[in-house]
């Protein structure tokens, strides 16, 4: 089966230094610009804690809780996903890995965005700093066992925070009957 509009030409409708607005036949959509990507990071301390970040996010309107993530080729054309990903976890966490997994490609709203993220995990940690990000981000670093993430969460949504889909990775089996 062909998909209506698959054909169809497509139109940058709008283009910004990190997103492109796009249409194609009936779709409008959402893509980054210049070939950047995304790296979301899973990383647990040596203590058993996932390392999460809390960031305000201006098109939310509010703080965010997600898995520590960054840009690939941002800054440089051609960079290496364990490469933005190491750098970008230290960076937010104040964690060093030994060692980046590449654990695979996904979309996270395959209907309105084309950007994909790749999924990294991080291993062998070793705390280096506070973290907190580069200037300006204000991320606050939350280090939380991994069998109290779903209370943690469900704390954060009660106090009005948002809560990253990529977080249902960590919260899997606890939300199944």
């Amino acid at each position: 089966m062909i998909a209506p509009d698959a054909d169809a030409p497509v139109e940058t409708v709008w283009q910004g230094k990190f997103i492109t607005a796009k249409k194609q036949g009936r779709w409008e959509y959402v893509a980054r610009a210049r070939g950047i990507r995304a790296a979301v990071i899973v990383a647990v301390n040596e203590d058993g804690q996932l390392i999460l970040v809390e960031q305000y996010r201006v098109p939310l309107g509010r703080a965010c809780l997600e898995l520590p993530a960054g840009l690939i080729g941002d800054e440089e054309e051609g960079e290496a996903v364990e490469t933005a990903a190491a750098r970008e976890l230290e960076e937010e966490t104040g964690y060093r890995a030994a060692r980046i997994e590449v654990l695979g490609e996904f979309f996270s709203s395959p209907g309105m965005v084309s950007e994909s993220f790749t999924l990294v995990r991080a291993h062998d940690l070793t705390r280096v700093g506070d973290g907190g990000g580069v200037e300006g981000e204000g991320i606050t670093v939350h280090r939380v066992p991994r069998s109290a993430v779903p209370e943690f969460v469900a704390d954060c949504r009660a106090r009005g925070m948002a809560i990253d889909v990529k977080l249902l990775l960590a919260l899997g089996s606890s939300l199944l009957p």
